[in-house]
């Protein structure tokens, strides 16, 4: 059999495979695989720099499936390449990433073939791809680190880092808004490494595009500055090869192919149609397919002789003497340019380099203070020196959050300059949060930065970077009502409550300076799980450390900052961020009352809860009922720390436009309102008169003041005084 028969051989076996897991599993998306076995086949069997023996290469090009519901596509071509199974600490453990029973258990509980690309759970998947557009926005940032990475690290004689980024996407991809971000961005760099590859088959779920999508993809493309190219028949090998090397050559700006293809090809029935596009075909139109193919119409999951040879003299023998030819040169470049090799080795292993965290300020105390956004751009300057691989920006905020890198040499990224530190991600929060996503897949420590009410426009790949475990940093300023004239449009209520609902994902809120400090400290150790800094715009007071326990306590997610005298509470106040000092306030309030109250700083609900039970009754003493917390936004789920007894003094509606002065008291946020809550809280309304105990005033809520149904909130003077019901 001639090398091209083989090739269609293995083309076909691609597609029948596709078909028949659709088939088993009876769901699934079987069109496109039947439509792209040919560019799957002529990528990666001719063109990429791949090794399918150590699939996290450094030097490795990049594939990423962004419409993912063509899963089978990878699944088949990782098993057919023999792509080799990686743990969690980047070894290989000796077992093939997908095996050909998987691809029989398509979308099965266990298998190694799941419905979409997921990444750390089958090695060879560059990152998952779920929602459409989230794959070809990451892969911008694959390429933007490629871009950085030689710049630093390549030196003359010595390119180590001289890889492409590949992406094939649809037509829902193009259709969602943050491809067009991702572009904009990409096309304005002149990412020469990035290629995206459009399966133009004319077909969505609902039928033929030309109900929604008539645009001219061509042209778009072409505005934002990127090269296009078209490719007539999806099923001739030898035009995408040529227009894959076409790319290759093309510098200065990256390139779309738009490719012409027939989803469902081969079948007589449902070929060209949307039956095809999301459910199986049907046995019966399975062995009409596989006729048309001249595949033997009974057999199922078929590997015929000679097709995992055929991609072993392909892609096996040479992507193995790519790797062993770089691995040759990094022996000499580490000999020659030890530092340089160190930090390649530490990104890549995700660890941090000697000395990481020396120079962080501490913060003296001062009842002014300064913001924790302020406090932030302190440390993040000094964490981006201390380890080089640091790179990120803000969605045109920088100057707002102080997420600019200001140091000598920081740089600004841009096709000049593809080592700068400082990514400007224009006002494109959706393209951002996935860029950020392809830099910390490529090992960098990467990090974006918004006002965090667009943390909305951020979130499909901030929850994607908490189902990929990676060490992603998001940076979010003007947490609550410090936005004040902005109004409610501005002012994040439910965020929290949502960020703190994602499994994986770390949320941190300091209260002053120095947990700022401490929860970067927290963060930049973490290898697999991202995190949210969520910050203030307003200037919150630096506590006194020799008063108040240390700001180490971050790392354990709460802490007792302020006690009662013998360490024995009848009253615990919990607060993050701005609120704490509210707590702090109040806290020494009632301690002139002598009324025995704790303040505990919960910065991270998340890292509390990963604490052992008896740090946590430590902290929160289970016989100790009367508690009150105060944060503002949403209350929902600080019941699990307060109990049934206990309040939270919270936002249950938006906020309003208004300098914050005037917004903490409309709200409730004020020391004597914390006050009076707690005295409710540890009295209760119907207990008899005593020292120090307000009077009678009625429910205390959580909604607005002046929406209160029932008798007016005490004001600051009568408390503290006795007397009948309001």
């Amino acid at each position: 059999m001639t090398d091209e028969n083989t090739g269609q051989l293995a083309i076909n076996t691609i597609r029948t495979l596709s078909m028949d897991a659709v088939q088993r599993a009876k769901s699934g998306h079987p069109g496109a695989p039947m439509a792209l076995a040919p560019l799957i086949y002529t990528l990666w069997n001719r063109v990429l720099q791949y090794d399918p023996q150590y699939p996290i290469w450094p030097n490795r090009d990049r594939f990423v499936l962004s419409n993912g519901h063509a899963s089978m596509l990878l699944w088949s071509i990782l098993h057919l390449t023999g792509v080799q199974a990686v743990d969690a600490d980047y070894s290989p453990v000796g077992e093939p990433a997908v095996t050909l029973d998987d691809i029989r258990r398509f979308r099965q509980l266990g298998s190694k073939a799941p419905g979409h690309p997921e990444y750390r759970w089958v090695s060879g998947v560059e990152t998952t791809t779920g929602p459409l557009g989230q794959g070809v926005a990451t892969a911008v940032g694959m390429a933007i680190a490629q871009k950085w990475l030689a710049s630093r690290y390549n030196r003359p004689g010595f390119e180590l880092f001289k890889y492409n980024v590949y992406v094939v996407c649809g037509d829902g991809c193009l259709m969602e808004g943050i491809s067009s971000e991702a572009a904009s961005l990409a096309g304005h760099l002149g990412l020469d490494n990035l290629c995206w590859v459009f399966d133009n088959n004319h077909i969505t779920i609902e039928g033929n595009t030309n109900i929604t999508f008539t645009e001219d993809v061509a042209a778009r493309f072409f505005a934002y500055g990127w090269n296009v190219l078209r490719v007539g028949d999806a099923n001739d090998v030898d035009r995408i090869e040529r227009a894959l090397q076409v790319f290759r050559q093309t510098k200065g700006r990256p390139t779309l192919i738009v490719l012409e293809s027939h989803i469902g090809y081969g079948s007589p029935h449902k070929q060209d149609t949307s039956q095809c596009h999301g459910e199986p075909l049907g046995e019966e139109e399975v062995r009409l397919t596989k006729r048309s193919y001249g595949w033997p119409e009974d057999a199922k999951f078929l590997v015929p002789d000679g097709v995992y040879a055929h991609f072993a003299r392909g892609i096996g023998a040479r992507g193995n003497a790519a790797r062993s030819e770089w691995l040759t040169l990094f022996s000499a470049y580490r000999n020659k340019f030890p530092e340089l090799a160190g930090e390649i080795e530490l990104m890549q292993r995700r660890e941090l380099p000697s000395g990481w965290d020396r120079n962080l300020p501490v913060f003296p105390a001062d009842p002014k203070g300064l913001a924790g956004r302020e406090a932030s751009g302190k440390v993040l300057n000094v964490l981006a020196q201390n380890i080089p691989w640091v790179i990120g920006g803000s969605a045109d905020l920088g100057p707002s959050n102080k997420t600019t890198l200001t140091f000598e040499g920081a740089g600004h990224f841009q096709a000049a300059n593809p080592g700068g530190r400082n990514l400007h991600f224009g006002i494109r929060e959706h393209a951002m949060g996935a860029i950020v996503n392809g830099l910390a897949l490529s090992k960098l420590r990467g990090f974006g930065a918004s006002f965090f009410i667009f943390i909305d426009y951020a979130r499909p790949a901030v929850r994607l970077s908490a189902l990929m475990e990676l060490p992603t940093l998001f940076i979010f300023s003007h947490d609550a009502l410090g936005d004040g004239e902005d109004g409610p449009t501005h002012q994040p209520v439910e965020h929290l409550a949502s960020l703190r609902a994602m499994p994986g994902l770390i949320t941190m809120r300091p209260g002053d300076a120095n947990e700022v400090v401490e929860a970067y400290r927290y963060i930049m150790k973490l290898r697999h799980e991202p995190a949210v800094l969520v910050l203030s715009r307003q200037a919150l007071p630096t506590l006194d450390r020799s008063k108040y326990a240390p700001a180490s306590g971050v790392a354990q997610g709460a802490y007792v900052l302020a006690d009662a005298p013998d360490g024995e509470p009848d009253l615990i106040l919990i607060a993050s961020g701005s609120e704490l000092i509210l707590a702090v306030q109040a806290h020494e309030k009632l301690l002139a009352e002598g009324i025995r109250s704790r303040v505990v700083s919960m910065p991270s609900w998340e890292i509390f809860e990963q604490q052992s039970r008896e740090y946590q009754d430590s902290v929160l003493p289970p016989d100790v009922e009367a508690r009150v917390a105060v944060e503002q936004a949403s209350t929902f789920g600080w019941e699990r720390y307060v109990g049934l007894k206990g309040r939270v003094i919270g936002m249950h509606t938006f906020g309003a436009s208004a300098p914050l002065k005037e917004l903490q008291k409309k709200f409730g946020f004020e020391p004597d309102q914390v006050v009076a809550v707690a005295k409710q809280v540890l009295w209760g309304e119907t207990h008899p008169s005593r020292d120090c105990r307000p009077p009678y005033i009625g429910p205390i809520l959580t909604t607005p003041l002046e929406m209160h149904p029932g008798p007016k909130a005490p004001t600051p003077e009568l408390l503290g005084k006795t007397g009948s019901k309001a």
